[in-house]
């Protein structure tokens, strides 16, 4: 058997597996913490989700094997490769596509309610920040609570680093272990904030727009809010957008959430 080191896992350590019969496959270990005390659940969950998803249209990788106490979850390998760099008009409708089809799945049971990634917690200013009453704005935002949604199936962690490209065509969508039932605009805003940090607001809400004329949802901009304050990092960590200039489109994109929910 020939392995090979796979990159992107922020979690996991990811090996690409050719087998003696030519069968290529990728095993997962969620080897790194704070995942790793959680990695029973993470694995179990990611392998019921896939087997849910082994009859629909989702290109999801399949679920092979488990072994949920060392935390292997092996799986086919998809084609493709992560391509964070595109944000052109085509590139946003089919992400948007892609993410309309996974909220059209009816899973049977639903995966668990979601889980806020924006807790009190993280309810402190940055001390980058240039608006700060900007964000004091969006914590009383979500200390007001959610909105009243309708349960909709959630990839949660829906985004480009997540997302397989074969030349123009999504080929799949990986790392299912946060899958949940949730407002479908919380997946929307979670992609996006990731667009806004990578290529500017307006890319964002490009892709925003593309979700909503393809689905008919309108704008939920309590859950953009949500989102946002989600990437803050918890007490005493420095959190992933570490870049001025990333810090900046980061802000920016709160500020706009924070302006649409205020709006009549």
């Amino acid at each position: 058997m020939a392995r090979r080191a796979l990159s992107g896992g922020t979690t996991s350590t990811l090996l690409a597996l050719t087998h003696v019969d030519g069968a290529a496959t990728v095993l997962r270990v969620v080897d790194r913490e704070p995942w790793a005390a959680h990695r029973v659940a993470l694995t179990t969950r990611e392998r019921e989700v896939q087997l849910q998803l082994a009859d629909t249209p989702v290109p999801a990788p399949r679920s092979l094997a488990l072994d949920a106490g060392a935390g292997a979850h092996l799986m086919t390998l998809l084609p493709g490769r992560v391509d964070a760099d595109r944000a052109d008009d085509a590139s946003l409708r089919a992400l948007a596509a892609t993410l309309a089809t996974i909220h059209d799945v009816r899973a049977d049971p639903p995966p668990r309610t979601y889980e806020s990634w924006a807790g009190p917690a993280k309810h402190v200013v940055p001390g980058w920040a240039e608006r700060p009453e900007v964000w004091r704005q969006a914590f009383e935002v979500l200390r007001a609570g959610p909105p009243a949604y309708e349960p909709t199936f959630l990839h949660r962690d829906f985004q480009p680093w997540n997302v397989l490209w074969d030349g123009d065509r999504v080929s799949g969508v990986v790392d299912w272990v946060e899958t949940s039932t949730g407002p479908a605009w919380l997946d929307v805003a979670h992609c996006a904030t990731n667009l806004a940090v990578l290529h500017g607001l307006e890319r964002a809400e490009a892709f925003a727009a593309a979700y909503t004329a393809l689905t008919g949802r309108p704008r939920e901009p309590y859950w953009e809010v949500v989102d946002t304050v989600g990437f803050l990092p918890p007490p005493g960590g420095e959190g992933w957008v570490t870049d001025p200039a990333e810090r900046r489109r980061f802000e920016a994109r709160l500020v706009a959430a924070v302006a649409a929910v205020a709006a009549p």
